[in-house]
Formats: structure tokens, sequence, C-alpha cells
């Protein structure tokens, strides 16, 4: 099998769910199965931009020393009005956690993520624009309750 490609298998569960698999044995359930909810397959889209750049993101600081604990990425799309209801826009904000963190080195990650290393993000480049931010707090500080219902999925 040529190593470039890669594969899901979303398997039917009835009305508009699906089991998405992957051959290493990886689930994740699209849309509701009885009482327990799912993710929907945009919010799929939005969890691997976050995802894909928050293993960048912690690779490189790792590599840089600096003395993170916690690490959070938040995205979110603005989607169009109309059918197919594409993402239009994207918001990528990074959460960081740790005393003594350098500014410079967690921008130059974040440069890194985007114009490097995240093979999601470059891809939905190209369909839509990414904006992306970051704090840095102290361990045990909470993100203010505007921002986080401003950025919550």
């Amino acid at each position: 099998m040529d190593n470039t490609w890669r594969e899901v298998i979303a398997d039917w569960q009835g009305e508009t769910s699906f089991i998405g698999k992957n051959p290493s044995g990886g689930s994740v359930q699209m849309g509701k199965i009885g009482d327990k909810p799912g993710v929907s397959p945009m919010e799929l889209v939005l969890a691997s931009l976050a995802g894909c750049t928050g293993i960048d993101i912690a690779s490189i600081l790792s590599k840089q020393k600096q003395p993170f604990t916690q690490l959070q990425v938040r995205a979110r799309g603005k989607r169009a009005t109309d059918y197919p209801m594409v993402f239009t826009e994207f918001e990528v904000t990074y959460l960081i956690w740790g005393d003594g963190i350098d500014p410079t080195a967690v921008e130059r990650a974040i440069q890194l993520s985007e114009e490097k290393y995240c093979s999601v993000g470059l891809m939905l480049s190209k369909a839509a624009p990414i904006h992306s931010s970051y704090r840095i707090l102290k361990p045990g500080e909470s993100p203010e309750v505007e921002q986080l219902s401003n950025l919550s999925l």
C-alpha cells in the first residue's frame, strides 16, 4: 500500500449517525446514537485543525524547553449561510499555562505550525483564512468567562 494514502471507514449506525474508524483502532462517533451525542463532521474539521496545530505547538515548545504545564487549542469556524455551508473563516486560539514562558518562543512555534508543519491548517488555509492568537496564563489561572463563551464550539 502506498504510504501517502490515509484511510478511514465510516460505518452507518442508523438514521444520520456513523462511527468513523482508522486502521489502528481509533474511532469517533458522528451524530447522536441513542442518548449519546456525537461530533458533527464539520466539528471534526475544527478538531482536526486544533489537534494538528496543537501537536506541533506542544512539540516545538518542548524542544525549546519552554516550561508549559498545560496547552489548550480552541478552533472555531464561521460557516456560510447558503449550502453547502462551508467554512469561510477560521479562528485558532492557543491557551498556554506556565511560569516563565517566552512569548517570542510561542509566536515562533505558531508561525512554524502555520507555515510549515500543520498539514490540516495548510490545507484549510487554501479554502478560508485562518486567524490565530494566543494567551499565556499562570498555572491555575482560568480564562475570562467572556472569552470562554466567545470561543466555545
